[in-house]
């Protein structure tokens, strides 16, 4: 016997006395080597099983671990470790279904040191990352910049907040609102996996295992993505937040004006960080570079997502623009006031700097 992986796909020649066998699998569901087994339901699958043994594949145990989908205890008990069936939930013993009637985990009673922020029932795939999350987000973290302990703590959590969080709720059928929403979202991820099992009219022959494997090939871009996100593009900005935040007084010696040299998203890491920092609502505007000769002074809501702010600019400026308010405001260089005071700008730092501390200054 004799084999060669091309493109992750492994193809096997059996040689005989009497003749020759060809067996080629894709490489989510080979086992061939180590024995080792991922137990979960055959029929009708759903996206927390398939984001589950997709984790699973992506850790260095399990990675050429056959999925065997079978509801036979028997068969199951054959396996390493089994997800989404077989009606019991044992991390000792590798078990992780959830659809017990006493079964009430979530992330916040698994691991108490969250706090008491996660309180979706898990599903198969929050209790596998629940477990195995930490081990699966260093896997996945660029070699050349491992994650320090703080960093993947931090990532560990967004990610379960920005994608298994929903998984969870969704399966085990937890609504958004105590009130019946005015409309649906059917094109999330858990319809998107779900759209792939054959229609119950089909009468087509499929096998459906292999279209387990594209709903794993599904799952695994919006995981990938998720991770990437938060490690090469979130993490840096809230490292630059940090930095800012901590050179605060050498902008203003209030110590409530940021600055930034450029534009992205920072509203998220300031109320993460006055949180952690315990700075309360101190920082009042933030300064930053839009393009070539053009400032922003932007004041800072009372949480993310509000448009009510901690302190407008100056009310008097509100809907002026270039020369009049560089008159009304007796400063150099200003471009304009939004109608609501929430943003305003200025040709240079300075200028912009003086746009804030006068309305730091103003009364209310």
């Amino acid at each position: 016997m004799f084999f060669k992986q091309i493109n992750k796909v492994y193809t096997f020649v059996y040689h005989t006395s009497t003749k020759r066998q060809k067996f080629s699998g894709i490489r989510l569901f080979s086992g061939f080597f180590n024995n080792m087994k991922i137990g979960t339901h055959d029929g009708v699958f759903h996206c927390d099983e398939v984001l589950a043994c997709y984790m699973l594949k992506r850790l260095p145990q399990y990675k050429d671990a056959e999925i065997v989908r079978t509801r036979d205890l028997e068969k199951l008990k054959e396996c390493d470790i089994v997800v989404d069936v077989g009606a019991v939930f044992d991390h000792e013993k590798k078990r992780y279904d959830h659809h017990q009637r006493e079964f009430n985990e979530t992330l916040s009673s698994l691991k108490p040191a969250l706090g008491d922020k996660y309180n979706i029932k898990l599903s198969s795939a929050g209790l596998v990352y629940a477990y195995y999350g930490e081990q699966l987000l260093r896997e996945l973290a660029p070699k050349e910049t491992p994650l320090s302990p703080s960093d993947l703590s931090i990532i560990y959590k967004k990610v379960y907040e920005n994608l298994i969080e929903e998984i969870d709720a969704i399966d085990n059928g937890v609504p958004m609102t105590e009130e019946e929403p005015k409309y649906k979202i059917r094109t999330h991820l858990s319809a998107r996996v779900g759209r792939l099992n054959p229609e119950w009219n089909s009468n087509q022959q499929i096998d459906i295992n292999e279209v387990f494997k594209k709903a794993m090939v599904l799952v695994s871009e919006e995981l990938l993505h998720i991770v990437n996100f938060f490690i090469s593009v979130w993490l840096p900005a809230r490292d630059y937040v940090k930095s800012a935040i901590d050179k605060r007084f050498e902008v203003h010696s209030s110590g409530q004006i940021v600055e930034f040299t450029e534009r992205f998203p920072w509203k998220e890491h300031l109320f993460d960080l006055e949180t952690e920092m315990e700075l309360g609502h101190e920082i009042k505007y933030v300064l930053f570079n839009d393009k070539p000769r053009s400032w922003r002074v932007q004041a800072v809501p009372v949480s993310p997502t509000s448009f009510i702010l901690r302190k407008p600019l100056c009310k008097s400026w509100w809907g002026v623009r270039d020369d009049i308010l560089s008159n009304v405001a007796q400063i150099e260089g200003c471009i304009f006031c939004h109608s609501t005071g929430f943003i305003g700008g200025n040709v240079s730092k300075e200028g912009a700097l003086k746009m804030a501390i006068a309305s730091l200054n103003a009364e209310t």
